[in-house]
């Protein structure tokens, strides 16, 4: 066991670090379930805009339900870092995404916190192994990349670095899933993660198709979340793959159907993003808004996700049909 860190410490108290876009939005989630926040940023109009965050983000999380002791009078705002990280249990750390600065606010937070107490970053490229490396304690310095926004979207990655403790890593998964989101263990660090660079490989054909003029930038986006993007909603590729492969399933698949899947990979574009290139997919991404704010387009996202979720919890809560347990006893 590592110094400094019990095993299943209680978290209640929790701060906040950074309270840009994903970092109220994580505060958000927090106060939904219950704990008491403390956030921190030394950003001009940081509080009241958080505050008026969690006041639009309150209703759609209601819709899926709160903790008995959720309440946004939970929230407590302090400009001075040492005073938000006091006495907190679990650290979500969401400031901007730079080297230099985020080591520098790593060692500062490793002296204000209680050398108990879990120090998550959200940097969605950062390793922790950089961040943690000007640490006294960097063994209780963890990963805990999301989706944008954390307080809807499930995902959460959780990865160590090269001296962190296994334990925080188990400590970090168990709590994220307390609090309904679905955290993933990356056993490597890579750059990016894994979300990302998903994202990353599929924007870049998406970029390529563009550049080569073989679609536009609104059929690009239908191709996307009018076709594979609503199976992607329900299950991951290799289950896709399975159930697309028919009788023989995955097995079939990679005995048969992998070679044409082969041939594009190959194909696949290495697209440069041209001024020319930048400004279309500016272009095409605007006419497709229309007159829709970022906020309108954000909402209209956030009740599209929050109705999938919902439909997910009401299928993973039914009984299980006739046919279901027919085919689960058959594999037992």
């Amino acid at each position: 066991m590592s110094r400094g860190i019990p095993l299943n410490k209680p978290i209640r108290r929790i701060a906040v670090v950074g309270t840009g876009v994903i970092g109220a939005s994580w505060a958000t989630l927090f106060l939904a379930r219950g704990f008491d926040v403390t956030a921190t940023d030394p950003a001009p109009n940081a509080e009241a805009n958080l505050r008026r965050y969690v006041d639009t983000a309150w209703q759609p999380l209601a819709t899926l339900g709160l903790s008995p002791k959720a309440s946004p009078e939970h929230l407590c705002f302090t400009a001075d870092l040492s005073q938000a990280l006091a006495d907190a249990d679990f650290v979500q750390e969401s400031a901007p995404d730079l080297r230099e600065l985020k080591i520098k606010l790593f060692s500062e937070m490793d002296k204000a916190t209680p050398a108990d107490s879990i120090i998550a970053s959200s940097s969605a490229g950062l390793t922790i192994s950089v961040l943690q490396s000007a640490c006294d304690h960097p063994e209780r310095c963890v990963i805990g990349h999301p989706l944008n926004p954390p307080h809807i979207i499930p995902l959460v990655e959780v990865v160590g670095g090269a001296k962190t403790s296994p334990e925080v890593v188990q400590q970090a998964m168990s709590f994220y899933a307390s609090i309904g989101k679905k955290p993933i263990h990356l056993r490597k660090e890579v750059v990016g993660h894994v979300a990302n660079r998903l994202q990353a490989a599929l924007y870049r054909e998406v970029a390529y198709l563009i550049e080569q003029d073989v679609l536009d930038v609104a059929a690009a986006d239908a191709a996307v979340c009018w076709g594979p993007g609503l199976r992607w909603g329900v299950m991951g590729p290799n289950l896709l793959f399975h159930l697309g492969a028919g009788t023989g399933g995955i097995q079939r698949f990679m005995e048969r159907l992998p070679a044409p899947m082969a041939t594009w990979w190959k194909d696949l574009g290495k697209p440069e993003l041209t001024p020319k290139l930048k400004q279309t997919i500016i272009d095409g991404t605007l006419e497709q808004a229309g007159d829709r704010s970022v906020e309108q387009l954000a909402r209209e996202r956030d009740d599209v996700v929050l109705g999938l979720i919902r439909l997910r919890r009401k299928f993973a809560e039914a009984p299980a049909s006739p046919a279901r347990i027919v085919r689960s006893r058959k594999t037992t």
